[in-house]
């Protein structure tokens, strides 16, 4: 059993634990479901957040070794957030640093009005990889790849920790950059 493999079940666990909530809920998409996942309450956790910068750290280390220049993770803010800086901690302890940044979902009202937290000291035109926790119609994904391009990053992969495999998937892929998801609702 590899590493990957022990990671990815450890996460499912403790998504399941922590995370997992059955009953009628309403998403980000508008709709309503019978599942639904918490990530944050798997992402701020100690572990939850170890398991999950290991996973991405290894992702990133995946697409270097790829020939992709990633200097940076992040993505849509709230959600993205504790999953970037847990993966930005781990690449620094790993003697592999990359940084994390943060979009909000509306501009800064005040100082520099920005759109991206965290990416002040990454030259533009550099490289990321966007994260997600939970991608239902992929809708908060593709806003955050916009958000990111014209703040002059370049998105080259996505990685998300669950895909609900609700044509969220097929939605990102249409962009032309590679999709990833640790798990699938198929796993829980």
């Amino acid at each position: 059993m590899s590493a990957d493999s022990a990671l990815k079940r450890r996460l499912r666990d403790i998504l399941s634990d922590r995370s997992l909530k059955r009953g009628k809920i309403k998403l980000t998409s508008g709709k309503i479901s019978d599942f639904y996942l918490d990530c944050k309450q798997t992402a701020f956790s100690s572990e939850g957040a170890a398991v999950i910068g290991e996973l991405v750290f290894q992702h990133v280390q995946a697409l270097r070794s790829d020939g992709s220049t990633i200097v940076a993770a992040g993505g849509m803010t709230m959600g993205a957030d504790p999953i970037a800086v847990a993966a930005a901690l781990i690449s620094q302890q790993r003697g592999d640093p990359f940084d994390a940044f943060s979009i909000r979902k509306e501009p800064k009202g005040h100082g520099t009005g920005a759109w991206v937290e965290g990416a002040a000291k990454i030259p533009e035109g550099s490289n990321v990889l966007l994260v997600e926790d939970v991608v239902t119609t992929g809708g908060s994904t593709l806003r955050a790849l916009e958000r990111a391009k014209e703040s002059g990053l370049v998105p080259v992969a996505i990685l998300s920790l669950v895909d609900r495999e609700e044509g969220g998937r097929e939605a990102l892929e249409a962009t032309g950059l590679p999709f990833t998801s640790l798990l699938t609702r198929s796993d829980f």
